[in-house]
């Protein structure tokens, strides 16, 4: 594990040593925020269900924008080979570099407790409800990364790893919605409904912790995690 702790902080470090952490943390707090007290007034209760029901859709811009950069950029500047050299497995130099960006994921969640506190003065919200909410987000946003660290790996251009890393979580969020639902054949209906990541993160941001729920983030999570570590043992193949 200590060769993963220091992947772990090589990258952890990399976003905070230039102002791409920065820029992705006001920028997220600003969207947030501003969707968050656009309606929350209008509502006229307390509680974080419109913050939660917008993650899926930030998420799915933040995690590809945050790991599109993981490997293609490692290819594009040659450095691949060199970190490869290293005496690591390829397993750990993933689980290394998904722990980092999870971690930032999560840091920036924490942000948001100005909207938690605002919840608390101005009315009684159910805490149940917000603690799903935030395992939910940290689980599903886990989920993103995962599935963008794996497109990351398959290209040496970010923007070509951004916008199939959304395209990807996009499918993977609305095959589960109610508009695609509706259209699709009754037999792949149940199917549908358990692949959408959206579905399971509105049932864990109620309070209600399934565990079906949790086996399914984590093994969306585990399995893209895999498939990045064939791709990076694809080179051996080669």
């Amino acid at each position: 594990m200590s060769t993963t702790s220091t992947i772990f902080q090589k990258e952890f470090k990399s976003y905070f040593n230039s102002p791409i952490a920065y820029i992705f943390i006001i920028t997220f707090l600003l969207f947030s925020g501003w969707l968050f007290f656009r309606t929350f007034f209008l509502i006229g209760q307390a509680h974080l269900r419109p913050l939660f029901g917008i993650l899926p859709w930030l998420f799915l811009i933040l995690a590809p924008a945050v790991t599109m950069r993981a490997w293609a950029e490692e290819k594009k500047l040659g450095t691949m080979e060199v970190l490869m050299t290293l005496p690591l497995r390829d397993y750990e130099a993933v689980l290394g570099k998904f722990l980092a960006n999870f971690v930032f994921i999560i840091i920036t969640l924490l942000l948001t407790f100005p909207l938690v506190a605002t919840t608390y003065v101005l009315g009684e919200p159910d805490t149940g409800a917000i603690v799903g909410g935030y395992l939910g987000a940290c689980l599903m946003g886990g989920a993103y990364l995962a599935i963008g660290l794996f497109v990351s790996s398959l290209t040496k251009n970010q923007i070509v790893a951004f916008i199939i890393g959304i395209v990807t979580c996009f499918a993977l969020l609305i095959v589960g919605e109610d508009i695609v639902l509706m259209s699709a054949p009754s037999v792949v209906v149940p199917l549908f409904t358990y692949l959408g990541l959206g579905a399971h993160f509105e049932s864990i941001s109620r309070g209600v912790i399934d565990s079906r729920d949790l086996i399914y983030y984590l093994s969306v999570i585990g399995f893209f995690l895999f498939l990045n570590t064939l791709a990076l043992e694809s080179r051996k193949w080669k």
